[in-house]
């Protein structure tokens, strides 16, 4: 009798900006885009399914936006019908200029017992990047580019 192997991981990342601006960053696709995906085709609002894309890989996905509390925590569902995951993002106001902005990656769905580990490392460094490219544009305006030089030979032209 064996037990299910559920992965999850955890990232955080302080960001010296009040916590309205830090939510605002993953909310609104006009400020994100600076720093994660390159092209959404609508805010994150409760309820709804928006498609982010990665155009330089012709990469999209599908969003669905599960709940939303302001300045608290956005939880998405994000894949396709039948690989899909969690992704929760808390907020936590570090006094009047700081927020501590945590995001976990769980309830990976429809992966092998093979892709489990392999889909949450990849997962953990991805979302690493994303907090440090973010950290980086809302602190000092600075667009790394850190999710499309990581893999430029990857890149379709």
């Amino acid at each position: 009798m064996g037990t299910e192997f559920k992965p999850s991981i955890e990232q955080q990342m302080l960001f010296r900006v009040p916590t309205a601006r830090a939510f605002a960053a993953f909310i609104d696709p006009s400020i994100t885009t600076k720093f994660w995906f390159s092209h959404s085709d609508g805010p994150l609002v409760e309820g709804k399914t928006v498609t982010w894309e990665w155009r330089p890989y012709r990469h999209s996905v599908a969003v669905n936006v599960v709940s939303i509390e302001p300045d608290k925590r956005i939880i998405i569902r994000w894949g396709d019908e039948i690989k899909n995951s969690i992704v929760e993002w808390n907020f936590e106001p570090r006094g009047d200029d700081a927020t501590l902005v945590t995001v976990s990656n769980s309830d990976f769905a429809g992966f092998s017992a093979d892709q489990l580990v392999p889909v949450a490392i990849d997962s953990m460094g991805g979302f690493s990047l994303v907090l440090a490219n973010a950290k980086a544009y809302l602190e000092h305006g600075i667009q790394l580019n850190l999710i499309f030089d990581k893999a430029p030979d990857a890149i379709k032209n």
